[in-house]
């Protein structure tokens, strides 16, 4: 029973597939539109400048000023995290 339920859910896939390859039309592509003024193309430096290298080097900027801003902030702490505690110390009764 599984081998029928699997070969019926690649036919489906695969009927799928073809149809929107076909429904599809590529030749629309070549056609420009009224008011289409395309610019010169990138190259592949400037394309892995602008989505590689660009993306990463915020990454590390924003990375970098959490990491400072973080580390200033655990100076100023005034919760009980920076108390010290003497060891050997007893309570009095009061």
């Amino acid at each position: 029973m599984d081998k029928k339920n699997a070969l019926r859910a690649g036919a489906l896939a695969a009927g799928t597939t073809l149809m929107m390859l076909l429904m599809s039309s590529p030749a629309l592509a070549v056609t420009r539109d009224d008011g289409d003024d395309p610019g010169t193309g990138l190259s592949v430096a400037e394309t892995l400048g602008l989505y590689v290298l660009l993306p990463v080097a915020l990454f590390a900027v924003i990375a970098g000023l959490v990491m400072v801003l973080s580390k200033s902030q655990a100076k100023k702490d005034d919760t009980s995290s920076n108390i010290t505690v003497k060891s050997g110390t007893q309570a009095t009764k009061a």
